[in-house]
């Protein structure tokens, strides 16, 4: 079929999670969308960790994050790391992420936060009812582990600003930790247990899942790079591809890292970077914890999966274009035997995505002020699987003339 005979509908531009839960919803109104997929090699969307995390309001950039700036640029196996060859290029991000920090922002950006992830595990699970793949979620919590209290001690802050937003926490003390997972290293003596918060045991699985609900309700999905956002006057109408042009009557946002690229030539100026998180996924490790795990001196997540034992993080900022770094991907395996000493890495597998990130962690989500019929649905950061049902739901609504349930200003692309 040729492709610029269409008839102008809703296009969504990005079949990643985020973009597939908005198309869902969408087509369950019958506005049988269109979503354009590039098939990018290192999409976020099935190499996450897993976690459905409804209480994480706590950005990125909290007090004191200044002092974590040498050592970003300069340890090679830190958690989080900008390689020598990008400093320039990361400098105005990181000056941006550091003002960010300021605890008055900070209580804005948690309070936008909750309001987003409030029920995003039921959002989930209404998705996955309506599929009839229920088994997607599980339900076991999440735990961050701490050798000892002055480790837990340093993350009080965004602990109670959690509390403060509604979230329940336990504190564990090694035999409440041993009780729930007896194979954590005992060098581990105290934990955090999140009783309420939820995980996937299969993002690859649950998108395609989504993806088949979009098209089973009259929706299509296609592959096709979008080179440009089409206008006429100060109205959208339509998309560029490589494939030829789409006409459209809403054209929806949700391209993940590479969406600023697409908004540039608007005027509109995202602060937009990638963090490129890894994981290593291990299909017989030898030893299966009972939810999500989180070792707070390493800063991954350890999440038992359909396919095995999956370890992810070790976030470096590098920007789109060059090659995945497979020594940072290779730390990991050092994270997880400091959790599990006992485990087996034999036919360990590697992976590496872009995780759309904003300085502040707030998502650009709903229309363009300055214009019209351009929705915006990108910039989840670590929290884009948490965040993609909610977001669907809300931006859906929006469209489809609702009024959304939340305000959203605080999302506003032109923020910056």
């Amino acid at each position: 079929m040729d492709i610029a005979s269409d008839q102008p509908r809703i296009v969504v531009i990005g079949g990643g999670i985020v973009g597939l839960c908005v198309a869902w919803h969408l087509a369950r109104r019958g506005l049988a969308p269109l979503v354009l997929e590039a098939r990018k090699p290192h999409a976020a969307t099935t190499g996450n960790a897993g976690a459905i995390s409804h209480g994480s309001v706590a950005p990125l950039a909290m007090p004191g994050v200044l002092r974590q700036v040498p050592r970003m640029l300069t340890d090679r196996a830190g958690a989080l790391h900008i390689p020598l060859r990008y400093w320039l290029h990361a400098a105005p991000w990181l000056l941006r992420f550091v003002a960010s920090a300021r605890t008055s922002r900070v209580e804005g950006v948690a309070e936008a936060l909750a309001a987003l992830l409030f029920g995003a595990l039921e959002r989930h699970k209404e998705i996955l009812a309506a599929e009839g793949a229920t088994d997607l979620i599980r339900e076991q919590g999440q735990m961050y582990l701490y050798r000892d209290e002055a480790q837990m001690a340093k993350d009080a802050a965004g602990l109670e600003l959690r509390r403060r937003h509604g979230l329940r926490i336990e504190v564990l003390d090694r035999a409440g930790l041993a009780a729930l997972e007896p194979d954590v290293a005992p060098a581990y003596t105290r934990a955090v247990f999140l009783p309420d918060h939820g995980s996937c045991v299969n993002p690859a699985r649950f998108a395609e899942v989504v993806a088949q609900g979009v098209r089973r309700m009259g929706g299509e999905i296609r592959e096709a790079e979008v080179r440009a956002i089409r206008m006429d006057g100060r109205r959208a109408d339509g998309v560029r591809t490589d494939a030829g042009d789409i006409p459209a009557t809403q054209v929806v946002l949700a391209a993940g890292a590479w969406s600023a690229r697409l908004l540039a030539p608007l005027g509109i100026k995202v602060p937009l970077e990638t963090q490129r998180g890894y994981h290593v996924m291990l299909p017989d490790a030898g030893v299966t914890p009972g939810r999500i795990l989180s070792p707070a001196d390493r800063k991954v997540f350890i999440s038992p999966m359909e396919e095995g034992l999956r370890v992810a993080g070790s976030v470096e900022i590098a920007g789109l274009d060059a090659p995945p770094n497979e020594a940072r991907a290779q730390l990991l395996l050092d994270d997880l035997r400091a959790v599990f000493p006992q485990v087996r890495t034999d036919g360990a597998t590697t992976w590496m995505g872009h995780r759309p990130c904003l300085p502040d962690s707030v998502p650009v989500m709903g229309p363009l002020k300055t214009w019209d019929g351009i929705w915006c649905a990108f910039g989840h950061g670590h929290l884009g699987l948490t965040g993609s049902a909610p977001t669907g739901a809300i931006v859906a609504a929006a469209i489809a003339g609702e009024k959304p349930n939340i305000d959203l200003a605080p999302f506003s692309a032109e923020r910056f």
